[in-house]
């Protein structure tokens, strides 16, 4: 495809790439000589008449374009392009398609700018043209070159024109000549025509279009790089994915309300053209349709957003407004009487598209809207109980002709925790709007805000926090539902633990537990708890301990007390004691009931902290069982935005425990939860744990992947924990490929003393790994205090890995004489804890051991076990690391890569095949003898042998000769050789 045959847009169509590949498909056909037809189908707003100037501007060049609109009396008006006018006047192309009346030259101007072409001479008012005469007229007035006609809202034109149009449109085909783009409303006149229907823009395409609209990073105008990010987010919502909404609705917001200085209006202005734009369709509808559509945009009020409403309210309430039974079982069991604008899924009936709600809502008289809503509102109430309760209190409201104060105290006392957190923050941002008391209604939003972040809707709370007033203006003494001045601070620092910089997590949570503390004692609670999590994510032990210092204990029992003293305890160092306490948080009197409070606790985030607890003592099975227990309670009781973090502690514990495969699945399914409620914070965390799992199981890609992604989001909101963990699994996958030294560098940092230490709670952890790869890079001088701070951790916790890695990394460094016996100490430690991938990277570096000391046949046992355990846990770059080992040993492995068909390596031994591959990579002779525990020396003898073999002079001619798939890639600059004298292999 040409440029010149490429669809073209001065103005980028963001969301549209398949739909502008389609037409161009089209177009080329065209060019071809064939014909074809396409219906552009979506509601207003969506582009579809962008797409057709996309199309005119695409083939302007190549044939004339007939672009026709509709005039002002609903007419079909055409008009020819710019550069094909004379050619189309001069064919006798009909300048109007159908029997139409004179629009007139203003109509005519308009039609023509908006579609981007010039007006064609005065028109004629032509005789009425059948489909045969029309397609007749088209083909020979196109004078051989392939013509194409853009028909613009033809859901409008005058009937016969429609039909004419469709007509020819269905009679196009091969050689031809002729192509027809139809724009029109999703409707049923063109029913039968290749169709594309517009979906709304996706999120993506929508921020990127409200970027360009609003010249951010561009310069272009005053809002450039300075759209409020809640401003941004509103605008989002509220544009509901259509380009022509978005455009109105930016363009009506002052530059102070766009950079935030000013509070948004609600609702938001500028919708109305698009939203009457739905008028002709609604207009055309029988009076029990208009009805029913009015009921059910009234019921959609109290639901939840796209959640639509109740086909049995909708019943009821249209059998009470006098409606028919048969137009009602007609029409919410088969839509054709409201024309396809309400669908029903189940028990569930939906707007289709979703933005005809508000087009009907806009389009009512107040009057009759107050009227619909006071019927839900009683039909509600006459239901009861408590799915009724807020409903019909919600209703109420929307029919509240202004503000009322009683109204609003009995939804705030109706938001309470029997229903969801979206629906009581509904109702409480209802309430605060008709609240005339200023420092009442900012306490509601508030509490609104606060609803909407447990509920997982980040942007909607920073929305609703943007219409509470200043700190000064808010007042104590409120009802406990919406707290006090504290109460917006609190949202804030809890906003920005799950999205923002910790520190500044921090300092907010704690300023707003000193504010709520007198008067509202469980929000400052939670507020201290949010305070030392963002401390313990930065990995800063003071401020934890500073943050939990303020808790006062003695109302929420004794696990919440053994569990504050405990950890304090830990981080202050006393450890022991620590310890002790925090085994009574999942034992609270030792006795069986006792045991089993977990199975009964309610509180999820009660859960979330006995797993905690058992994750810092080391019972790495008691963590999995009781994140099992935290995940159910979530998933059960909420709130939906503790769902990602419940799936983290989950996969961690699991982590710990070796199950790397389910540890996998669990972080995938939160890093989902956490983009979808909006918390960032958590998916660096979660790509951690991701990458953790990738650097056992592979690929390097993914591993590699995962730890971009965690320290993107970790390093600049300071989140030093996920930034370690990520840094871990780097090493971890090093050690995998045979890259020791890499490995070591990554992983000095974080085990050494140093202002770049790793967190606290993960450091040691990383230990093994750091020892194994300061062994084989030959560096082992630098072990005995790391291994000795090892060592008083593993006499501290429980976990079931610590003794048997001691134990490695005892054998690791100790002497030769000594080696054999700290390996058998280690299995045994192994066989009594369990785990495969633990196990096996001791019995690969047991095997590793022996080899080098030539104990060969020795060497094959531990070694061809560690390959069925890497196996069986799916570690791939592990087994492929004690395959190699395996076959240097002189064992022939199953399934290995191995040139026996008469290649070029089937003159090799195996060993000098690995050297050839690793060479032929761009290792060095030590980088070669470091990944395959040789010396250089033997490195240097196998590859002269295969230089021999294989008759050739360097490094060069070697990766050439094995092929693509190792592409040399040299490390140090050579000086260029004469061709007659070889090359040494040697490369220090």
């Amino acid at each position: 495809m040409t440029s010149s045959t490429t669809v073209r847009s001065p103005h980028r169509l963001y969301g549209r790439g398949s739909e502008l590949s389609i037409i161009q498909g089209l177009l080329t056909r065209l060019r071809q000589g064939d014909g074809g037809a396409l219906v552009l189908a979506a509601p207003p707003g969506l582009g579809r008449t962008a797409l057709l100037r996309e199309a005119a501007a695409g083939h302007r060049s190549r044939g004339p374009v007939l672009y026709g609109t509709a005039s002002a009396a609903g007419t079909a008006a055409a008009t020819a392009s710019a550069d094909s006018a004379a050619s189309a006047a001069s064919a006798g192309l009909p300048d109007r398609v159908g029997p139409a009346a004179y629009a007139g030259p203003a109509a005519r101007a308009a039609s023509a700018d908006r579609a981007g072409a010039i007006p064609a001479p005065e028109p004629f008012t032509p005789e009425p043209l059948t489909p045969e005469e029309l397609l007749a007229r088209l083909r020979g007035g196109s004078t051989g070159r392939p013509l194409l006609v853009c028909a613009d809202d033809a859901h409008v034109w005058d009937p016969p024109s429609r039909t004419a149009l469709a007509a020819a449109a269905r009679r196009l085909g091969p050689g031809s000549g002729v192509g027809i783009l139809i724009a029109a409303d999703d409707g049923p006149a063109f029913a039968g025509l290749p169709t594309r229907r517009l979906a709304p823009l996706d999120e993506d395409a929508s921020a990127a279009l409200l970027d360009r609209l609003a010249g951010a990073g561009t310069g272009a105008g005053p809002t450039a790089d300075s759209l409020d990010p809640v401003v941004r987010a509103e605008l989002l919502r509220e544009g509901a994915g259509n380009p022509r909404l978005l455009t109105a609705l930016l363009r009506h917001l002052t530059p102070g309300r766009l950079t935030g200085r000013t509070p948004l209006p609600s609702p938001l202005p500028g919708a109305e053209g698009v939203l009457e734009a739905y008028a002709y369709r609604l207009d055309a509808l029988p009076a029990p349709a208009r009805a029913l559509l009015l009921l059910a945009a009234a019921a959609q009020e109290h639901e939840p957003a796209g959640a639509g409403t109740d086909a049995l309210l909708l019943l009821r309430a249209g059998t009470r407004a006098g409606l028919p039974r048969d137009f009602l079982d007609d029409a919410l069991f088969g839509p054709a009487a409201t024309e396809g604008l309400l669908q029903r899924a189940g028990s569930r009936v939906h707007f289709s598209p979703p933005l005809a709600a508000r087009a009907v809502l806009h389009h009512t008289p107040p009057a009759r809207r107050r009227a619909a809503h006071e019927l839900l509102a009683a039909l509600l109430g006459e239901a009861g109980g408590r799915a009724g309760t807020l409903a019909a209190l919600a209703q109420r409201a929307c029919a509240a002709p202004g503000p009322d104060h009683a109204l609003a105290a009995r939804l705030e006392g109706a938001a309470t925790a029997p229903y969801s957190h979206a629906e009581r923050s509904s109702a409480l941002a209802r309430a605060a709007a008709l609240t005339p008391d200023p420092p009442m209604r900012s306490a509601r939003f508030a509490a609104a805000a606060e609803q909407a972040a447990h509920a997982g809707d980040p942007d909607r709370a920073r929305a609703l926090l943007a219409r509470t007033a200043a700190p000064a203006e808010t007042g104590s003494g409120l009802a406990p539902t919406t707290g006090g001045p504290g109460l917006a601070p609190y949202v804030h620092g809890l906003l920005a633990l799950r999205s923002g910089p910790a520190v500044d997590a921090h300092e907010a949570l704690l300023a707003a537990a000193a504010l709520l503390g007198p008067h509202d004692p469980g929000r400052a609670l939670h507020a201290l708890l949010g305070a030392a999590d963002a401390a313990w994510v930065r990995g800063d032990a003071g401020g934890y301990l500073e943050a939990m210092g303020r808790v006062d204990p003695t109302p929420y029992g004794d696990a919440f007390a053994s569990y504050r003293a405990g950890m304090c305890a830990v981080l202050a160092g006393r450890t022991a004691e620590g310890h002790a306490l925090l085994r009574r948080c999942l034992d609270p009197d030792g006795s069986a009931e006792g045991r089993s409070v977990l199975r009964r606790c309610p509180d999820p985030a009660g859960l979330l902290r006995a797993g905690v607890a058992a994750l810092v003592l080391g019972e790495v099975a008691a963590a999995c069982r009781i994140g099992a227990r935290a995940l159910g309670a979530v998933r059960t009781r909420g709130p939906e935005a503790l769902l990602p973090q419940a799936l983290e502690y989950l996969a961690y514990a699991e982590l710990r425990a070796g199950l790397h495969a389910a540890a996998r699945a669990h972080a995938l399914e939160g890093l989902h939860a956490a983009r979808r409620t909006g918390q960032p914070n958590s998916s660096a965390r979660l790509h951690a744990v991701l990458a953790l799992a990738a650097s056992v199981e592979g690929p390097a890609e993914a591993c590699a992947a995962h730890c971009d992604a965690a320290l993107a989001g970790a390093v600049p909101h300071g989140l030093a924990q996920p930034a370690t963990l990520a840094t871990w699994a780097r090493g971890r996958a090093d050690l995998a490929a045979g890259r020791p030294e890499e490995a070591a560098a990554r992983l000095g940092p974080l085990v050494r003393p140093g202002p770049r230490q790793g967190h606290f709670a993960v450091r040691m952890l990383a230990v093994p790994c750091y020892v194994e790869a300061v062994v084989l890079g030959g560096r082992g001088g630098e072990l005995s205090s790391v291994v000795d701070e090892f060592a008083a951790w593993a006499d501290r916790t429980a976990d079931p890995q610590a003794p048997a890695q001691l134990a490695r990394c005892r054998a690791l460094t100790a002497p030769a004489d000594e080696a054999d016996a700290r390996y058998a100490e280690a299995l045994a430690h192994h066989d009594r804890a369990g785990g495969d991938f633990e196990r096996a990277r001791t019995l690969l570096l047991y095997g590793q051991w022996l080899r080098r000391r030539r104990r060969t046949r020795e060497a094959r046992t531990p070694l061809r076990d560690a390959l069925v355990a890497f196996q069986r846990c799916s570690a791939r770059a592990w087994a492929e690391r004690a395959g190699g080992e395996l076959r240097a040993a002189g064992e022939p492995v199953a399934g290995a890569v191995r040139d026996t068909g008469g290649g070029v390596l089937s003159a090799l031994t195996p060993q000098q095949q690995r050297i050839a591959r690793c060479v032929a990579e761009g290792a060095t002779n030590r980088e070669v003898a470091l990944r395959l525990s040789l010396s250089p020396r033997t490195v240097d003898h196998h590859l002269r042998n295969v230089f021999a073999a294989l008759s050739v002079r360097s490094r060069t001619e070697l990766a050439r000769l094995l092929g693509p798939q190792t592409s040399p890639m040299p490390r140090t600059s050579q000086t260029p050789q004469s061709p007659q004298a070889p090359q040494s292999p040697q490369r220090p």
